[in-house]
C-alpha cells in the first residue's frame, strides 16, 4: 500500500508499505484524506526529533475496516476521525480527565508498520499518511457519515489543538480580549475558538497580508502585520495571547502584549532547545504562561462536540481546506504550506 516514509535524509511516497492486522484494543482504519501540519514537517527538519524510518502523518479521518478484540465504541463501516492521544484510559491523569498527560501515551513510538520486512515506525501513534493504519481504539471517533472527509481529518489536530486551546486551556470567556499570533491552521483554529467563546475583541497577527481574509472569515475583529499596533487596539493589554508560531522572539512579545491578569498561550512548536525570556518584574500582576498539549482535549468528548458545531454551522471546516491533493503530490502541498499558500492542504487517498 501506499504512504509517506521518512528515513531521515528523504521524504518518499512509497508503495510497499504493509500494516498488521489490529490487535486487542486496535482498529484498523482506511484512511480517505490526512492534513498536512507543520509538525509533519518538523519531523523532516529535525525540530521534533523523532526515530526513523517513519510514517509520517498525524490528522486523519477514514472508515473503520476491522477491529480487533474488546472494540465496541466503533464497527466497521463506521466514519472515524483519528486523534494522536493514545492514552492508557486507566492512570490517575486519564481518571482526572487530563488524558494529555497520559506517561503512557507520550515517547512511546509503536512500529505496526513493514516495509521490505523491515519495521517502520509509526509518528504521534496515527500516522495518517498511508492507506491504512492501525491506532488504539481511544484514538478513533466516530463521526457522522454527512462530513466530508477532507474537513474530518482537520479536527484530529488543527482543531483539537486551536479550538481546544481557547475552550479547555485558556478557558476564553465571555467580552474577553484576544490575540492570535500566527493565523496558519492553528491559529485559524484559535481564532475561531475565540468566537465561540465570545471574545469582544479578537486581534490576529500574521506577516502576510494575504492571510487577512481568512483569519476575518474565522472571526478576527481586527488584523495587523506585526505586534506593534496591537496597544493601539487594547490600551491595557490583551487577556489572553496565543502564541501559535514557534518562534522565541513571538513569545516574549505575546508575554508583553498582556493586560494584568493575562494569559500568554504557547501552541507553536520551537526546537527542543529553545529559551524564551520575559520580564520577572511583569509577572506579578498576576500573569501567567501556559504551555498547552494538544489543545487539553479529551478527544472522545471533544470531536462529536466539533462536529455538532460544525453542523450547526458554528464552526468552520470546510473553509479550512484550501487545496486538495492526491498523495503523489506530497511535494507540491509542502510546497504550498511553506509558501503560506494554503491554510490547510489535505492529502487524499
Amino acid at each position: 500500500m501506499r504512504g509517506v516514509v521518512f528515513d531521515g535524509k528523504q521524504v518518499q511516497v512509497v508503495d510497499d508499505l504493509e500494516v498488521r492486522e489490529p490487535g486487542a484494543g486496535e482498529v484498523l482504519v482506511a484512511i480517505s484524506a490526512a492534513g498536512l501540519c507543520h509538525s509533519d514537517l518538523s519531523v523532516v527538519d529535525g525540530t521534533i526529533p523523532f526515530p526513523v524510518p517513519v510514517v509520517l502523518g498525524h490528522e486523519g479521518a477514514g472508515v473503520v475496516e476491522a477491529v480487533g478484540a474488546g472494540v465496541t465504541h466503533v464497527s466497521p463501516g463506521d466514519h472515524v476521525a483519528l486523534s494522536t492521544l493514545a492514552n492508557c484510559g486507566t492512570c490517575a491523569e486519564c481518571d482526572r480527565g487530563r488524558p494529555t498527560m497520559c506517561r503512557q501515551a507520550i515517547g512511546r513510538p509503536g512500529k505496526p508498520f513493514t516495509r521490505d520486512g523491515r519495521p517502520v515506525y509509526q509518528f504521534a501513534s496515527n500516522s495518517a499518511f498511508a492507506e491504512r493504519t492501525v491506532v488504539k481504539a481511544v484514538q478513533a471517533v466516530r463521526i457522522p457519515k454527512d462530513i466530508p472527509m477532507p474537513s474530518a481529518a482537520l479536527i484530529g489536530c488543527g482543531v483539537l489543538t486551536g479550538v481546544g486551546a481557547v475552550l479547555n486551556r485558556a478557558r476564553v470567556d465571555r467580552g474577553d480580549t484576544v490575540v492570535v499570533i500566527g493565523t496558519g491552521g492553528i491559529g485559524l483554529n484559535v481564532i475561531q475558538g475565540a468566537r465561540i467563546a465570545g471574545a469582544s475583541r479578537i486581534v490576529a497577527v500574521d506577516a502576510n497580508p494575504a492571510k487577512e481574509k481568512a483569519a476575518r472569515q474565522f472571526g478576527a475583529t481586527d488584523f495587523l502585520l506585526s505586534t506593534e499596533g496591537v496597544r493601539d487596539l487594547l490600551p491595557t493589554g490583551a487577556d489572553h495571547a496565543f502564541e501559535c508560531v514557534g518562534r522565541v522572539e513571538l513569545v516574549r512579545q505575546a508575554v508583553d502584549l498582556l493586560d494584568r491578569h493575562g494569559q500568554a498561550i504557547l501552541l507553536g512548536t520551537a526546537p527542543a532547545t529553545a529559551e524564551a525570556s520575559f520580564l520577572v518584574s511583569s509577572m506579578f500582576l498576576d500573569k501567567s504562561i501556559l504551555g498547552c498539549r494538544y489543545g487539553s482535549s479529551r478527544p472522545q468528548r471533544d470531536i462529536p462536540l466539533y462536529t455538532q458545531l460544525y453542523r450547526q454551522g458554528r464552526l468552520l471546516l470546510d473553509e479550512l481546506v484550501t487545496r486538495t491533493y492526491p498523495v503523489e503530490d506530497f511535494e507540491e502541498a509542502v510546497g504550498d504550506l511553506g509558501a503560506g499558500r494554503v491554510a490547510r492542504g489535505v492529502l487524499t487517498f
